[in-house]
C-alpha cells in the first residue's frame, strides 16, 4: 500500500516561499506518475503541478507557471514543490497525489487519474 506524507506547509507572508515535500512509501517513487492538488475553503480540489513517470515530464496549471516548481529524487522517494512568489490566492491546502500508471496528456490534471492521496498540507498566505 502506498503512502504519502506531506509537510512543510505554514504562515508566510505574500511574496514569500515554502518548500512542500511529499514522502513516499510502499512503492518505488521512479514507478509513480506525482502531483499536487489544492483546494481552497468552498473551492472544488485544482490542479497545481505534475510530474510524469517514464521521463519526468513536468507540468502546472497556468496560474503558478514561473511560480511553482515540482521536482522528485527517486533516490530519496520524495516529490517536492518549492512555491514562490506566494499570493494570497494560493491559501489552500496541498495536496500530494500518486497514480500507479504513467499519465498522458491531460490525464495528469485530472484527479480521479491519481490512486492514492496524502492528508494534506495547509498554506496560508496573508496579504
Amino acid at each position: 500500500q502506498v503512502q504519502l506524507i506531506e509537510s512543510g506547509g505554514g504562515l508566510v507572508q505574500a511574496g514569500g516561499s515554502l518548500r512542500l515535500s511529499c514522502g513516499v512509501s510502499g512503492r518505488s517513487l521512479q514507478y509513480l506518475s506525482m502531483g499536487w492538488f489544492r483546494q481552497a475553503p468552498g473551492k472544488e480540489r485544482e490542479f497545481v503541478a505534475a510530474t510524469s513517470w517514464s521521463s519526468g515530464t513536468t507540468y502546472y496549471a497556468d496560474s503558478v507557471k514561473g511560480r511553482f516548481t515540482i521536482s522528485r529524487d527517486n533516490g530519496k522517494n520524495t516529490v517536492d514543490l518549492q512555491v514562490n512568489s506566494l499570493k494570497p490566492m494560493d491559501t489552500a491546502v496541498y495536496y500530494c497525489a500518486a497514480a500507479r500508471s504513467n499519465l498522458f496528456g491531460l490525464r495528469h490534471a485530472e484527479a480521479s487519474s491519481y490512486d492514492y492521496w496524502g492528508q494534506g498540507t495547509q498554506v496560508t498566505v496573508s496579504s
